[in-house]
């Protein structure tokens, strides 16, 4: 194959300022990163099925890779990151069909919804976001090159399958052997294959679903060309970083480069980059086992910040395993944080110690996020040691915190406003309520009626809200 990475040379590494190395799930190592094109980023990174609201594993895969996203733009690179839509599938053709509605008006629901989830989750959109119903010309012309190389076949029943006997490479990716495939597969009803593990590239129109015309007859795209089509349209036949979740590796993925290099001759991606899978309590998550969560489920009882911690503070390729306790444990973490900044007023200065360049150092090394928010810690203590006596060294301490948080997606609100915000739920009381009765404690404490304080402090925590008294006054939180 052609368009192999530019030998790196110590001008390269000048320029950029940095080496960031990156877990190739291809060559299952770290390696040095080096584009393609020096001081530029072509990463692609699959997106949603939209036919349902997106679900916790979905979240993993969208703040994994904003995170990514943002660190190597703060390293210098200008980053071209698109993330697709499937709008055509079978799941989608059925959701639409249970509902009596048109399927791209699902799609489109659902579509929103998805951006409305991110939003919330802090996630940067894209640079774009193709569809697959976008691309149907340019999934027809790479079936049809496929076909002229020797790697498709057009089959009687109006279906186009690949021919993986014809891709020698296949399984480079998952690892896997086509012969246990073969052993493993069976022909549907109504398939023409030659060989049970050939996938479809085109598959024959069906009654009442949607349909584009097309030289094997009416029909529409299979899953793994959308992806190798809208990808190599949109960055080139040979591009930097391919991403997506754990369950997309086989056989999504391993297709697409079988698809992508089989119609152009040159290799397709230079770095395999896959987030860690999603477990609850300990199990894999599954509608079946009833530990299935929508983010809109997860978001109507945490903050949108806590679940966004919570995520990364495992790194990208972990398994991260969704429990109460885990969020509670972000939440108390962030607390932390915001109890920290809290009261101290942001000012510009030189910040004694090595912070910056420990946390930068986390995220070089595979987007270490776990070692990247030790430093965050760190920086948090010394804030909380000198914020009474130093006040000029604390507000640059928070400025630091604040802008190393930044890269993150994380410590941007103001920490008075987190704290009286307390689970997110914006029940009970309302702030100018709980500030009007705090100054008649304030007021019966200066009278030494202690009963009156009492009172109001317990009716406020009976409604939950909890006081905190400092010298500098007293502040207030939902819990």
């Amino acid at each position: 194959m052609t368009n192999r990475p530019p030998k790196l040379t110590g001008a390269m590494l000048r320029e950029v300022g940095t080496v960031i190395q990156i877990y190739n799930s291809l060559t299952q190592k770290k390696e040095v990163f080096v584009p393609l094109e020096e001081g530029k980023v072509k990463m692609y990174v699959c997106g949603m099925t939209v036919y349902d609201y997106c679900h916790l594993g979905h979240a993993r895969v969208l703040v994994a890779f904003d995170v990514i996203t943002r660190h190597l733009r703060h390293r210098g690179y200008d980053v071209n990151y698109i993330r697709n839509i499937t709008d055509v599938d079978d799941k989608i053709f059925n959701r639409a069909a249970e509902r009596g509605i048109p399927f791209d008006a699902l799609t489109e629901q659902f579509i929103n919804a998805m951006h409305e989830d991110e939003r919330a989750l802090g996630v940067l959109a894209p640079n774009a976001e193709p569809r697959a119903t976008q691309h149907i010309a340019e999934i027809i012309a790479m079936i049809a090159r496929l076909i002229q190389n020797g790697y498709a076949y057009a089959a009687e029943n109006g279906d186009v399958y690949y021919e993986i006997a014809k891709y020698a490479p296949y399984g480079q990716l998952s690892k896997k052997k086509v012969e246990d495939l073969i052993a493993g597969a069976r022909v549907e009803i109504g398939e023409s294959k030659r060989s049970p593990v050939d996938f479809t590239l085109w598959k024959a129109a069906k009654e009442g679903e949607a349909c584009w015309d097309s030289p094997w007859g009416k029909g529409r795209p299979g899953w793994h060309i959308e992806c190798s089509a809208m990808s190599t349209c949109c960055l080139g036949n040979t591009f930097d970083i391919h991403g997506g979740g754990p369950d997309l590796k086989f056989p999504h993925h391993e297709n697409e480069i079988a698809q992508s290099e089989g119609a152009t001759g040159q290799k397709y991606v230079n770095t395999w980059m896959h987030a860690g899978a999603i477990r609850v309590n300990k199990e894999k998550m599954s509608k079946s086992l009833g530990n299935f969560f929508t983010i809109r489920e997860i978001l109507e009882k945490y903050p949108a910040e806590v679940v966004r911690f919570f995520l990364i503070s495992s790194q990208y390729r972990s398994q991260v395993d969704y429990s109460e306790d885990a969020l509670q444990e972000a939440k108390a973490s962030l607390d932390r944080f915001y109890n920290a900044m809290l009261g101290v007023e942001v000012m510009s200065g030189e910040v004694e110690g090595d912070y910056r360049e420990r946390f930068l150092a986390a995220m070089d090394d595979d987007f270490n996020t776990p070692e990247a928010i030790a430093v965050l810690f760190e920086l948090a203590r010394e804030i909380n040691r000198c914020k009474a006596s130093d006040k000029v060294v604390a507000g640059a301490l928070v400025a630091e915190l604040r802008a190393l948080g930044d890269m993150l997606g994380v410590l941007q609100q103001d920490p008075t406003t987190y704290i009286q915000a307390g689970s997110g739920k914006g029940e009970g009381l309302q702030a100018e309520e709980i500030e009007a009765l705090i100054v008649q404690r304030k007021d019966a404490r200066a009278n030494k009626n202690f009963a009156e304080s009492d009172r109001i402090r317990d009716y406020l925590k009976q409604e939950g809200i909890e006081l905190d008294d400092r010298k500098e006054g007293t502040t207030w939180r939902r819990v």
